[in-house]
């Protein structure tokens, strides 16, 4: 079964249908969300930068402060295995008790795999990815009046 969207997102999808929507939805607040304490420091900045990045958008949310925490951390973790398998290699040679070489994957491979998978799923969740953003169209901000300072249309 497919995860059940927020009202708020099949609004802004056009998707919307009275019979699949909640009337009593919490209302989202509007904001930038602030990083827990709990983050490296490198995260709080991966943090920032998502942050900014929603509040651009128009669709940041205080609310979403430890999901886009998890997000980050998972950011920072990908980063820290690339590095790890830049210095060492993706494989690695150790000796099997009969004395035979084996080739084996360094666990930072599997590691990195597993939260680059859950970062795509956290990046989509956030509107983050190109196929996801595609399918949401934010509201435009109201451009400043040209005509504004003439005394004529006010």
């Amino acid at each position: 079964m497919a995860k059940r969207k927020p009202d708020a997102l099949k609004v802004i999808a056009g998707t919307a249908r009275p019979d699949r929507m909640n009337p009593d939805a919490p209302a989202v607040n509007l904001g930038a969300a602030t990083p827990p304490a709990w983050l490296s420091e490198r995260a709080t900045e991966i943090f920032a930068r998502l942050s900014a990045t929603l509040v651009g958008m128009g669709i940041s949310s205080p609310d979403d402060g430890d999901a886009l925490a998890m997000l980050a951390s998972r950011l920072e973790e990908i980063e820290i295995c690339t590095a790890a398998i830049e210095d060492g290699g993706r494989v690695y040679t150790t000796t099997a008790t009969s004395g035979d070489k084996l080739v084996r994957a360094r666990p930072e491979v599997a590691m990195r795999n597993e939260a680059m998978r859950h970062a795509q799923s956290l990046l989509a969740e956030f509107g983050l990815t190109p196929a996801a953003r595609s399918k949401v169209s934010a509201g435009k901000q109201a451009e400043e009046n040209p005509f504004k300072a003439l005394d004529y249309f006010t």
